[in-house]
């Protein structure tokens, strides 16, 4: 090789890994989405699924062309103001979360976005200006479960018509939901007659102490907050209530997936997925101050038969042509 190919191709070889990095130094950083999580990956599969397709919906598919730095609470709510300032710290472009861990991403960051679910009114709560402007850098979906109360008492007397004192477990570490149940509930009760009386408990603990004194007070039935405290120990919940042959609804299709008698809710997944879609939005250029509150508009009856049968009570053939869905 004569002297002058040989020093052209060492220039060349020089020449291409500064314009390999030189090109990738001209791709776009990929944008970061902060998941934060009250509960395990495992307990809010079904969400991320749903939270994931949403993404997808707008454009966006995890590992491709955005990243999610995901921060579980493992169901230990106190860890989420911690977590969320963790989260803060790594300057994601947006945060998405729920319930509980609004507040704590609201409380560490005002200027990163952040898009939650929520069962009950945002407004009321203080996490935005209104539903349709909102403002400031939060927005997302609401499935008012609170509002739900006197339909899921409806149906639970439909399926136990002879209900005359109703256990309402309630969670008194989040006061204003406890609260605001059992108002729906005795006002739903009205002149019925309709005992409602309140279990509280905040801890594992708590929850023990709380169904033994099913043993001696003995209620004809048990209604179970919407609360990701009673979500995060629902199988507790369950081994108790099948213990002690309690017929129960609940807040959720996660219940009566398990074992649990009935639920009626909002399509906790459907909110996710619109957290998706909105997520996806804001890396578009979105504004969260300028996106409304999604107002959920799908509720889902979940009968599960078997655990009526081992209760011994005959399901009304309105009530299953009514179900969206019936577990055998």
């Amino acid at each position: 090789m004569k002297r002058r190919e040989f020093i052209t191709g060492l220039a060349s070889a020089a020449v291409w890994p500064l314009a390999a990095r030189a090109a990738k130094a001209q791709q776009p950083a990929m944008p970061v989405i902060g998941f934060l999580g009250a509960l395990s990956p495992d307990a809010m599969a079904d969400q991320l699924r749903a939270f994931r397709q949403g993404l997808k919906d707008t454009g966006y598919v995890e590992g491709e062309n955005v990243a999610i730095d995901y921060r579980w609470a493992e169901g230990q709510f106190d860890r989420l103001p911690a977590l969320a300032i963790e989260l803060v710290r790594r300057r994601p472009t947006l945060i998405a979360t729920s319930s509980s861990g609004a507040f704590a991403a609201k409380a560490a960051t005002e200027t990163i976005p952040i898009v939650f679910v929520i069962g009950e009114d945002p407004v009321r709560l203080g996490l935005v200006a209104s539903l349709a402007r909102p403002g400031g850098n939060l927005t997302g979906a609401n499935f008012v479960s609170a509002e739900l109360g006197a339909k899921r008492l409806a149906f639970l007397r439909e399926l136990v018509p002879g209900v005359a004192r109703l256990a309402v477990l309630v969670n008194p570490a989040n006061a204003m939901r406890a609260d605001s149940t059992l108002k729906e509930l005795q006002a739903a009760a009205g002149a019925t007659g309709l005992q409602i009386e309140a279990l509280n408990a905040s801890t594992s603990s708590e929850l023990n102490a709380a169904f033994a004194t099913f043993g001696r007070e003995r209620p004809d039935a048990l209604f179970v907050s919407n609360d990701p405290f009673f979500t995060s120990r629902r199988v507790q919940v369950i081994l108790h209530t099948t213990r002690h042959a309690i017929p129960a609804t609940y807040p959720s299709r996660h219940y009566p997936e398990i074992g649990g008698l009935m639920s009626y809710g909002a399509s906790i997944p459907d909110a996710f997925r619109q957290v998706g879609v909105y997520a996806g939005r804001i890396l578009k250029g979105a504004k969260p101050g300028d996106l409304p509150v999604v107002q959920s508009s799908r509720f889902e009856l979940v009968i599960n038969a078997e655990a009526a049968r081992l209760l011994g009570l005959t399901v009304p053939a309105a009530l299953l042509s009514t179900a969206d869905e019936v577990i055998e």
